[in-house]
């Protein structure tokens, strides 16, 4: 069995507590991120920039996180994205077809960006979508996607990679 990376006690991480008690909850992420506070301190705020409110609509980025998520069979960003997308208005039947890479009940707006975001994630390069992407959203709205995908898939890996598990 792999060894677990040490989680850093809150009470040993006073940026880490506050984290914690403003989310009201434990988090094996920041908890393991914490191990460099500096990096933790950075990218609470650049996570919030990528993935809070711009210029698309909060479904759509949870569209594309879980894409990769489900891309990249990261259970810790699947979990926590499924509660987000289902708060952003993704049912439950959309949640499982897109986890089979079923795309055909989205509109053609939301199915660019998960072709996208998939493509994205597969080859990192997606030159095969982005024109389609481009014909439904701007080129800023386009930006705002390819970051919500490689967030995405930096936080996929860095779970993965550390064998993070969701909380229970």
């Amino acid at each position: 069995m792999a060894t677990a990376i040490k989680m850093v006690d809150p009470q040993a991480d006073e940026f880490l507590a506050g984290l914690e008690s403003k989310t009201k909850r434990v988090n094996h992420f920041f908890r393991t991120m914490a191990n460099r506070p500096e990096v933790l301190k950075t990218f609470v705020p650049l996570y919030g920039a990528v993935v809070g409110p711009g210029s698309v609509e909060r479904r759509v980025k949870e569209l594309v996180y879980l894409t990769c998520s489900y891309a990249n069979q990261c259970a810790y960003c699947s979990a926590s994205h499924t509660a987000s997308g289902t708060r952003a208005g993704i049912s439950e039947k959309e949640l499982q077809a897109l986890h089979a890479g079923q795309d055909d009940a989205f509109s053609g707006a939301e199915r660019a960006a998960v072709r996208y975001a998939r493509e994205l994630t597969r080859t990192a390069q997606a030159s095969a979508t982005r024109d389609e992407l481009l014909a439904h959203f701007t080129n800023e709205q386009v930006v705002e996607l390819t970051l919500v995908a490689a967030m995405a898939n930096f936080t996929n890996r860095f779970n993965n990679g550390l064998m993070l598990q969701p909380e229970s």
